[in-house]
């Protein structure tokens, strides 16, 4: 399984900017990036766009969801198998724009790592990521709801909520690293992350609505060194 030491993760939701070939587009920026500054750069791009990334492009992509459906006759859901075939390298999980159930992270989560596949599970507050981490993913992403999407970092707004999550993680899971997301914006809300103890960055309007994804991937990349 490919292991990520300060990973920034990129969810490309479903945003009109990111439509048809404009995926590709920002894919390979970011690539290039990451390969000129040697940035550990993760996508999550839609989901029928895999395949078509993975075989252009040489960058770790993930899901932005998956589901705990059989293999096979489960027509509509994303399965961690036929995910992996499609060049995916693991998934979101429970995100706050598509949750799951408690039981269900859990057996995604052993689900991945039986795939040799990358998990990361989003939580809302630090009571979450006290049960969630109990799973030992390979990341917990803490985004509280309220500021997803509104430019105000996590990491300036409400910086006591990511170091308490590192502390139950790390109580929890010696394996589990904390991803921060939620309004990331500019370089140093990336900077003040890290300085509070997060092992990476979950960014996503701040880079897919930027005017410039070259200048706001590079802005944020380079405060992750």
């Amino acid at each position: 399984m490919t292991t990520f030491r300060k990973p920034l993760v990129i969810n490309m939701k479903n945003y009109s900017e990111i439509g048809g070939p404009d995926s590709l587009k920002l894919a390979t920026v970011a690539k290039n990036i990451a390969d000129d500054n040697k940035i550990e750069i993760v996508l999550a791009p839609p989901q029928n766009a895999l395949l078509a990334l993975s075989m252009s492009v040489d960058l770790p992509l993930i899901c932005q969801h998956i589901d705990d459906a059989l293999i096979g006759s489960s027509t509509g859901f994303i399965v961690p198998e036929i995910a992996k075939s499609y060049g995916a390298i693991g998934s979101l999980i429970n995100h706050s724009e598509h949750r799951t159930d408690i039981a269900t992270v859990q057996h995604l989560v052993h689900r991945l790592r039986r795939l040799n596949m990358l998990s990361i599970v989003c939580a809302r507050d630090v009571e979450e990521i006290e049960l969630l981490s109990r799973f030992s993913p390979d990341f917990v992403a803490i985004e509280p709801p309220e500021l997803i999407g509104t430019g105000i970092a996590i990491s300036k707004a409400n910086p006591s909520i990511i170091v308490n999550s590192i502390k139950v993680a790390k109580k929890n899971s010696n394996q589990t690293g904390i991803l921060c997301g939620a309004g990331i914006v500019e370089k140093s809300d990336v900077e003040k992350a890290l300085q509070l103890g997060a092992n990476g960055i979950l960014v996503a309007s701040g880079i897919v609505k930027a005017t410039s994804w070259s200048k706001k991937i590079l802005e944020l990349a380079s405060g992750m060194k």
